[in-house]
Protein backbone atom coordinates (compact mmCIF):
# COMPACT_ATOMS: atom_id res chain seq x y z
CA UNK A 1 0.00 0.00 0.00
CA UNK A 2 1.35 3.39 -0.98
CA UNK A 3 0.96 6.32 1.39
CA UNK A 4 0.64 9.85 0.09
CA UNK A 5 0.45 13.19 1.84
CA UNK A 6 -2.43 15.64 1.45
CA UNK A 7 -2.42 19.39 1.70
CA UNK A 8 -4.85 20.89 4.25
CA UNK A 9 -7.10 21.95 1.36
CA UNK A 10 -7.11 18.46 -0.12
CA UNK A 11 -7.79 16.89 3.27
CA UNK A 12 -10.62 19.36 3.88
CA UNK A 13 -12.19 18.57 0.51
CA UNK A 14 -11.91 14.83 1.16
CA UNK A 15 -13.57 15.30 4.56
CA UNK A 16 -16.48 17.19 2.99
CA UNK A 17 -17.01 14.43 0.42
CA UNK A 18 -16.91 11.83 3.20
CA UNK A 19 -19.67 13.80 4.91
CA UNK A 20 -21.77 13.52 1.74
CA UNK A 21 -21.36 17.06 0.39
CA UNK A 22 -19.67 18.75 -2.55
CA UNK A 23 -16.49 20.62 -1.52
CA UNK A 24 -16.97 23.00 -4.45
CA UNK A 25 -20.01 24.43 -2.67
CA UNK A 26 -19.57 23.59 1.03
CA UNK A 27 -16.58 24.27 3.24
CA UNK A 28 -15.59 22.01 6.12
CA UNK A 29 -15.74 24.93 8.55
CA UNK A 30 -19.09 26.23 7.22
CA UNK A 31 -22.25 25.73 9.33
CA UNK A 32 -23.27 22.93 6.97
CA UNK A 33 -19.87 21.24 7.26
CA UNK A 34 -19.65 21.58 11.04
CA UNK A 35 -23.22 20.33 11.54
CA UNK A 36 -22.42 17.27 9.44
CA UNK A 37 -19.21 16.74 11.41
CA UNK A 38 -21.14 16.87 14.68
CA UNK A 39 -23.68 14.34 13.42
CA UNK A 40 -20.95 11.98 12.26
CA UNK A 41 -18.98 12.26 15.50
CA UNK A 42 -22.19 11.70 17.48
CA UNK A 43 -22.96 8.58 15.45
CA UNK A 44 -19.81 6.95 16.85
CA UNK A 45 -19.56 8.54 20.31
CA UNK A 46 -23.12 8.77 21.63
CA UNK A 47 -24.16 8.55 24.33
CA UNK A 48 -21.56 11.08 25.39
CA UNK A 49 -21.20 14.47 27.02
CA UNK A 50 -21.61 17.65 24.97
CA UNK A 51 -18.04 18.66 25.83
CA UNK A 52 -16.59 15.41 24.54
CA UNK A 53 -18.56 15.71 21.31
CA UNK A 54 -17.38 19.28 20.77
CA UNK A 55 -13.78 18.30 21.54
CA UNK A 56 -13.91 15.49 18.97
CA UNK A 57 -15.05 17.83 16.20
CA UNK A 58 -12.54 20.52 17.11
CA UNK A 59 -9.70 17.97 17.12
CA UNK A 60 -10.68 16.78 13.63
CA UNK A 61 -11.50 20.10 11.98
CA UNK A 62 -9.24 22.72 13.57
CA UNK A 63 -6.02 21.49 11.91
CA UNK A 64 -7.71 22.03 8.52
CA UNK A 65 -9.15 25.50 9.20
CA UNK A 66 -6.07 27.59 10.07
CA UNK A 67 -6.97 27.27 13.76
CA UNK A 68 -9.63 30.01 13.57
CA UNK A 69 -12.54 27.75 14.54
CA UNK A 70 -13.89 28.74 17.96
CA UNK A 71 -15.35 26.40 20.53
CA UNK A 72 -18.40 28.66 20.86
CA UNK A 73 -19.14 28.26 17.15
CA UNK A 74 -19.28 24.48 17.43
CA UNK A 75 -21.20 24.63 20.72
CA UNK A 76 -23.82 26.90 19.14
CA UNK A 77 -24.34 24.42 16.30
CA UNK A 78 -24.66 21.57 18.80
CA UNK A 79 -27.39 23.57 20.55
CA UNK A 80 -29.22 23.93 17.23
CA UNK A 81 -28.95 20.21 16.46
CA UNK A 82 -30.30 19.42 19.92
CA UNK A 83 -33.12 21.93 19.60
CA UNK A 84 -34.24 20.45 16.26
CA UNK A 85 -34.10 16.81 17.36
CA UNK A 86 -31.12 15.59 15.34
CA UNK A 87 -29.61 14.88 18.74
CA UNK A 88 -31.21 14.50 22.16
CA UNK A 89 -29.87 15.68 25.49
CA UNK A 90 -31.18 13.59 28.39
CA UNK A 91 -30.47 13.26 32.08
CA UNK A 92 -28.70 10.18 33.41
CA UNK A 93 -27.05 9.18 36.66
CA UNK A 94 -23.30 8.79 36.30
CA UNK A 95 -20.95 8.07 39.19
CA UNK A 96 -23.55 9.09 41.72
CA UNK A 97 -24.55 12.38 40.08
CA UNK A 98 -27.11 13.43 37.53
CA UNK A 99 -25.60 14.57 34.25
CA UNK A 100 -27.00 15.38 30.83
CA UNK A 101 -25.68 13.27 27.95
CA UNK A 102 -26.17 13.54 24.20
CA UNK A 103 -28.00 10.69 22.44
CA UNK A 104 -28.84 10.11 18.79
CA UNK A 105 -32.22 11.46 17.70
CA UNK A 106 -34.46 8.89 15.95
CA UNK A 107 -34.47 8.98 12.13
CA UNK A 108 -37.55 11.01 11.33
CA UNK A 109 -39.04 13.82 9.27
CA UNK A 110 -41.49 16.67 9.64
CA UNK A 111 -43.59 18.33 6.96
CA UNK A 112 -42.77 22.02 6.70
CA UNK A 113 -45.26 22.51 3.85
CA UNK A 114 -46.82 20.11 1.33
CA UNK A 115 -43.92 18.76 -0.69
CA UNK A 116 -41.20 20.11 1.62
CA UNK A 117 -39.85 17.97 4.46
CA UNK A 118 -37.16 18.47 7.06
CA UNK A 119 -35.02 15.41 7.80
CA UNK A 120 -34.03 14.77 11.41
CA UNK A 121 -32.04 12.25 13.41
CA UNK A 122 -28.75 10.38 13.18
CA UNK A 123 -28.06 6.70 12.56
CA UNK A 124 -25.23 5.00 14.49
CA UNK A 125 -21.74 4.18 13.21
CA UNK A 126 -21.74 6.68 10.36
CA UNK A 127 -24.67 5.13 8.47
CA UNK A 128 -26.50 7.47 6.09
CA UNK A 129 -29.86 8.75 7.24
CA UNK A 130 -31.45 7.95 3.84
CA UNK A 131 -30.29 6.10 0.74
CA UNK A 132 -28.05 7.76 -1.83
CA UNK A 133 -30.94 8.56 -4.19
CA UNK A 134 -32.85 10.52 -1.54
CA UNK A 135 -29.67 12.03 -0.11
CA UNK A 136 -28.87 13.50 -3.53
CA UNK A 137 -32.23 15.33 -3.49
CA UNK A 138 -31.73 16.83 -0.03
CA UNK A 139 -30.38 20.33 0.42
CA UNK A 140 -28.48 21.62 3.46
CA UNK A 141 -28.79 25.12 4.78
CA UNK A 142 -27.14 25.86 8.09
CA UNK A 143 -27.79 22.90 10.38
CA UNK A 144 -30.96 21.80 8.55
CA UNK A 145 -31.53 19.12 5.90
CA UNK A 146 -34.55 19.62 3.65
CA UNK A 147 -35.93 17.50 0.85
CA UNK A 148 -38.64 18.28 -1.70
CA UNK A 149 -40.82 15.39 -2.86
CA UNK A 150 -44.15 14.87 -4.58
CA UNK A 151 -46.58 15.24 -1.64
CA UNK A 152 -48.75 12.44 -3.01
CA UNK A 153 -46.00 9.86 -2.55
CA UNK A 154 -43.72 11.53 0.01
CA UNK A 155 -45.14 9.83 3.15
CA UNK A 156 -44.68 6.35 1.69
CA UNK A 157 -41.27 7.21 0.25
CA UNK A 158 -39.98 8.51 3.57
CA UNK A 159 -41.56 5.66 5.51
CA UNK A 160 -39.83 3.18 3.20
CA UNK A 161 -36.57 4.99 3.99
CA UNK A 162 -37.11 4.16 7.66
CA UNK A 163 -38.11 7.65 8.78
CA UNK A 164 -40.79 8.31 11.39
CA UNK A 165 -43.26 11.12 10.72
CA UNK A 166 -43.39 13.71 13.53
CA UNK A 167 -46.48 15.73 14.38
CA UNK A 168 -45.82 19.46 13.94
CA UNK A 169 -47.47 20.64 17.14
CA UNK A 170 -45.89 17.95 19.30
CA UNK A 171 -42.50 18.67 17.76
CA UNK A 172 -42.66 22.39 18.54
CA UNK A 173 -44.08 21.67 22.05
CA UNK A 174 -44.42 25.29 23.11
CA UNK A 175 -45.39 26.17 26.70
CA UNK A 176 -48.56 27.99 27.65
CA UNK A 177 -48.88 31.75 27.42
CA UNK A 178 -48.15 33.59 30.66
CA UNK A 179 -46.90 37.04 31.69
CA UNK A 180 -43.18 37.41 32.29
CA UNK A 181 -43.98 38.40 35.88
CA UNK A 182 -45.63 35.03 36.48
CA UNK A 183 -42.49 33.08 35.55
CA UNK A 184 -40.26 35.39 37.60
CA UNK A 185 -42.56 35.05 40.60
CA UNK A 186 -42.73 31.26 40.26
CA UNK A 187 -38.94 31.09 40.20
CA UNK A 188 -38.71 33.27 43.31
CA UNK A 189 -41.12 30.98 45.15
CA UNK A 190 -39.06 27.93 44.18
CA UNK A 191 -35.91 29.59 45.45
CA UNK A 192 -37.59 30.26 48.80
CA UNK A 193 -37.75 26.50 49.44
CA UNK A 194 -34.61 25.51 47.49
CA UNK A 195 -31.42 24.08 48.91
CA UNK A 196 -28.70 26.20 50.43
CA UNK A 197 -26.01 27.64 48.18
CA UNK A 198 -22.70 28.72 49.70
CA UNK A 199 -19.37 28.79 47.89
CA UNK A 200 -19.88 27.34 44.40
CA UNK A 201 -16.72 26.83 42.38
CA UNK A 202 -16.83 28.23 38.85
CA UNK A 203 -20.26 29.85 39.28
CA UNK A 204 -21.19 32.44 36.66
CA UNK A 205 -24.30 34.56 36.48
CA UNK A 206 -26.11 36.33 33.65
CA UNK A 207 -25.77 40.03 34.36
CA UNK A 208 -29.24 41.64 34.03
CA UNK A 209 -27.65 45.08 33.68
CA UNK A 210 -25.31 44.24 30.79
CA UNK A 211 -26.50 45.06 27.24
CA UNK A 212 -29.08 42.52 26.09
CA UNK A 213 -27.69 42.54 22.54
CA UNK A 214 -24.37 40.92 23.53
CA UNK A 215 -25.24 37.57 25.08
CA UNK A 216 -21.76 36.19 25.75
CA UNK A 217 -20.68 39.47 27.30
CA UNK A 218 -23.41 39.16 29.93
CA UNK A 219 -21.82 36.17 31.64
CA UNK A 220 -19.55 36.99 34.59
CA UNK A 221 -18.51 35.87 38.06
CA UNK A 222 -20.65 37.12 40.96
CA UNK A 223 -19.47 40.32 42.62
CA UNK A 224 -19.80 41.52 46.24
CA UNK A 225 -22.71 43.82 45.35
CA UNK A 226 -24.83 41.16 43.64
CA UNK A 227 -28.14 40.56 45.40
CA UNK A 228 -31.33 39.09 43.96
CA UNK A 229 -32.30 36.16 41.74
CA UNK A 230 -30.14 35.29 38.74
CA UNK A 231 -29.77 32.72 35.98
CA UNK A 232 -26.49 30.88 36.61
CA UNK A 233 -24.34 28.05 35.35
CA UNK A 234 -21.29 26.18 36.58
CA UNK A 235 -19.01 23.51 35.08
CA UNK A 236 -18.98 19.91 36.16
CA UNK A 237 -16.54 17.07 35.61
CA UNK A 238 -18.91 15.09 33.39
CA UNK A 239 -21.54 16.36 30.99
CA UNK A 240 -22.69 19.86 30.13
CA UNK A 241 -22.64 22.87 32.43
CA UNK A 242 -25.23 22.83 35.19
CA UNK A 243 -27.86 25.51 34.62
CA UNK A 244 -29.49 26.96 37.73
CA UNK A 245 -31.52 29.72 39.28
CA UNK A 246 -29.60 31.21 42.19
CA UNK A 247 -30.37 33.75 44.91
CA UNK A 248 -27.46 35.99 45.76
CA UNK A 249 -26.98 38.11 48.88
CA UNK A 250 -23.99 40.43 48.81
CA UNK A 251 -22.24 38.20 46.29
CA UNK A 252 -22.91 34.93 48.12
CA UNK A 253 -25.22 32.23 46.77
CA UNK A 254 -27.76 31.53 49.51
CA UNK A 255 -30.32 29.47 47.55
CA UNK A 256 -30.04 27.46 44.35
CA UNK A 257 -31.96 24.93 42.25
CA UNK A 258 -31.07 23.29 38.96
CA UNK A 259 -32.96 23.30 35.68
CA UNK A 260 -35.00 21.73 34.21
CA UNK A 261 -37.93 21.88 36.60
CA UNK A 262 -41.02 22.21 34.39
CA UNK A 263 -40.17 19.41 31.92
CA UNK A 264 -37.47 16.80 32.61
CA UNK A 265 -36.76 16.15 28.91
CA UNK A 266 -36.28 19.83 28.01
CA UNK A 267 -32.62 20.90 27.87
CA UNK A 268 -31.79 22.78 31.05
CA UNK A 269 -30.55 25.81 29.11
CA UNK A 270 -33.97 26.21 27.46
CA UNK A 271 -35.68 26.87 30.79
CA UNK A 272 -32.78 29.08 31.90
CA UNK A 273 -32.89 31.17 28.71
CA UNK A 274 -36.65 31.62 28.98
CA UNK A 275 -36.31 32.74 32.60
CA UNK A 276 -33.71 35.32 31.55
CA UNK A 277 -36.07 36.58 28.86
CA UNK A 278 -38.72 37.04 31.57
CA UNK A 279 -36.28 38.76 33.94
CA UNK A 280 -35.20 41.20 31.24
CA UNK A 281 -38.80 41.95 30.29
CA UNK A 282 -39.75 42.56 33.93
CA UNK A 283 -36.83 44.96 34.36
CA UNK A 284 -38.08 47.01 31.41
CA UNK A 285 -35.07 45.95 29.28
CA UNK A 286 -36.60 43.23 27.06
CA UNK A 287 -34.43 41.28 24.71
CA UNK A 288 -34.73 42.27 21.06
CA UNK A 289 -35.00 40.98 17.54
CA UNK A 290 -34.52 42.91 14.31
CA UNK A 291 -36.55 42.62 11.10
CA UNK A 292 -35.31 43.65 7.67
CA UNK A 293 -36.91 43.13 4.25
CA UNK A 294 -35.00 40.83 1.93
CA UNK A 295 -34.00 41.70 -1.61
CA UNK A 296 -36.84 40.95 -4.00
CA UNK A 297 -39.51 41.06 -1.31
CA UNK A 298 -41.79 38.25 -0.20
CA UNK A 299 -39.81 37.50 2.95
CA UNK A 300 -38.05 39.14 5.87
CA UNK A 301 -34.73 38.61 7.58
CA UNK A 302 -35.19 38.25 11.35
CA UNK A 303 -32.05 38.55 13.45
CA UNK A 304 -31.60 37.46 17.07
CA UNK A 305 -28.96 38.66 19.51
CA UNK A 306 -29.40 36.07 22.27
CA UNK A 307 -30.26 32.36 22.25
CA UNK A 308 -33.92 31.36 22.44
CA UNK A 309 -35.52 28.19 23.85
CA UNK A 310 -35.73 25.10 21.68
CA UNK A 311 -39.47 25.31 21.02
CA UNK A 312 -39.05 28.76 19.43
CA UNK A 313 -36.05 27.54 17.44
CA UNK A 314 -38.09 24.61 16.13
CA UNK A 315 -40.94 26.92 15.13
CA UNK A 316 -38.48 29.07 13.20
CA UNK A 317 -37.21 25.98 11.41
CA UNK A 318 -40.77 25.17 10.35
CA UNK A 319 -41.64 28.56 8.92
CA UNK A 320 -38.24 29.85 7.79
CA UNK A 321 -34.72 28.96 6.78
CA UNK A 322 -31.52 29.65 8.76
CA UNK A 323 -29.01 31.88 7.02
CA UNK A 324 -25.40 32.81 7.57
CA UNK A 325 -24.97 34.96 10.67
CA UNK A 326 -25.26 38.65 9.91
CA UNK A 327 -23.17 41.35 11.55
CA UNK A 328 -23.96 41.84 15.22
CA UNK A 329 -26.46 38.96 15.44
CA UNK A 330 -26.12 35.58 17.12
CA UNK A 331 -28.25 33.88 14.44
CA UNK A 332 -30.80 34.76 11.78
CA UNK A 333 -33.65 33.28 9.73
CA UNK A 334 -35.34 34.17 6.45
CA UNK A 335 -39.11 34.01 6.97
CA UNK A 336 -41.92 34.40 4.37
CA UNK A 337 -44.10 37.45 4.94
CA UNK A 338 -47.18 35.25 5.34
CA UNK A 339 -45.61 33.57 8.37
CA UNK A 340 -44.45 36.74 10.10
CA UNK A 341 -47.65 37.63 12.04
CA UNK A 342 -47.82 34.24 13.81
CA UNK A 343 -44.07 34.29 14.45
CA UNK A 344 -44.18 37.76 15.98
CA UNK A 345 -47.09 36.66 18.18
CA UNK A 346 -45.03 33.72 19.46
CA UNK A 347 -42.00 35.92 20.13
CA UNK A 348 -44.13 38.47 21.95
CA UNK A 349 -46.42 36.23 24.00
CA UNK A 350 -44.09 33.35 24.85
CA UNK A 351 -40.67 35.06 24.94
CA UNK A 352 -41.62 38.69 25.67
CA UNK A 353 -39.29 39.91 22.94
CA UNK A 354 -39.58 43.34 21.33
CA UNK A 355 -38.36 44.56 17.92
CA UNK A 356 -35.35 46.78 17.66
CA UNK A 357 -36.53 50.35 16.96
CA UNK A 358 -35.80 51.19 13.35
CA UNK A 359 -33.60 54.16 14.15
CA UNK A 360 -31.21 52.01 16.26
CA UNK A 361 -30.72 49.12 13.87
Amino acid sequence: MTLSSLTPDDASALSVRTLGMDPDFVGLHSPEGLAASLRRAASFLCPTSPNRLIDAVLAAVRPLTDGDLSRDEVADLLDLLTASGDLLELRQELQGRMVRLVYLGPPSYIERAPGTYMLLGVRPFGAWLVNSELAAQATREGHTRVIELNPAIAPETLKAAGLLRLDRQRWVASPGIEPAASLVRRTSERLEVAGRGGEIEGLQILDPIAPVRYYRGRWREPGPTDSGDFVARRPQAYGADLWSAVRMEDGVATKIFQFPVDDPVVPARDEAWRLQLAIDAERGRPQRYAIEPTAGGGSSLIRFFSPIPGFAERYLQLVGMPIAVTSGALFAFRVPEAAMPDLIQLLTELLWLEPVPKETK
